[in-house]
C-alpha cells in the first residue's frame, strides 16, 4: 500500500465492530470507520426482514451498505446484544471470518419507546424502566465482556521506539455523545 493510500484508508486492514450500527451515532461512527478503510461488522437488531421493538425503518444491511460505499467493507450481522449467546457467536464469526478486531464501539440503546416525557418518573412503567436500563447497561456489559478478549489479543504497538528498548504499546479510549469506542491498536 503506498504512502497516499495509507492516508486516504488509514484503517485499511483493521477490523471494527460498531454494536448498534442500525441508526443514528452507531450508524455514522460505522460509515466514518468504512470511510477511513476498515471492515465494520454492524450489529444490531433490526434487518430488512424483521424490525426490533422500536419498529424503525434503517436496517443493519442498510448501514453495511453505507460503510462499503465509504470504502471499507459493510458486514451486517443480527445479534441482539441483551443475549450473551447471540454476541458470543458473533464474536466467533468475527474471531472465524479475520482473527482479530481492532476497534469495539458500543452505541446499543433502543430505549427511546420507553420513555414518556413530560410524565413523572413514578407515574411512569416501572417495567419500561427497567427495560431501559437493560437496554443502556446490560448490552453494554455484556459485549465488553465477550468481545475484549479478542480485542486484546494482540495490544497495538506504536511506531515509536524508546531508545532503550521495544515499541511502546498504545491503547486508546474515546468517548463521543455517549459513545464508547476502543481501540487497542492506533490507527
Amino acid at each position: 500500500m503506498s504512502d497516499n493510500e495509507t492516508e486516504n484508508a488509514p484503517l485499511a486492514g483493521k477490523v471494527a465492530l460498531v454494536a448498534g450500527a442500525t441508526r443514528g451515532a452507531g450508524r455514522g461512527i460505522a460509515v466514518e470507520l468504512g470511510a477511513a478503510g476498515a471492515t465494520v461488522y454492524c450489529s444490531g437488531r433490526t434487518t430488512r426482514s424483521a424490525r426490533s421493538e422500536m419498529d424503525r425503518p434503517e436496517t443493519i444491511e442498510d448501514t453495511a451498505e453505507l460503510v462499503t460505499a465509504a470504502g471499507g467493507e459493510g458486514i451486517a450481522v443480527r445479534a441482539d446484544h441483551l443475549d450473551p449467546a447471540q454476541v458470543v457467536g458473533l464474536v466467533r464469526r468475527i474471531d472465524e471470518e479475520r482473527g482479530r478486531l481492532d476497534v469495539l464501539v458500543n452505541d446499543i440503546w433502543g430505549g427511546d419507546h420507553l420513555f414518556e416525557f413530560g410524565k413523572p418518573l413514578w407515574e411512569q412503567s416501572l417495567e419500561n424502566g427497567l427495560r431501559m436500563l437493560r437496554l443502556a447497561i446490560d448490552t453494554h456489559a455484556i459485549t465488553s465482556h465477550t468481545a475484549l478478549p479478542l480485542l486484546i489479543r494482540e495490544p497495538g504497538v506504536s511506531s515509536s521506539r524508546s531508545p532503550t528498548g521495544p515499541p511502546s504499546s498504545t491503547r486508546t479510549t474515546a468517548r463521543t455523545a455517549g459513545t464508547s469506542t476502543t481501540s487497542s491498536r492506533p490507527p
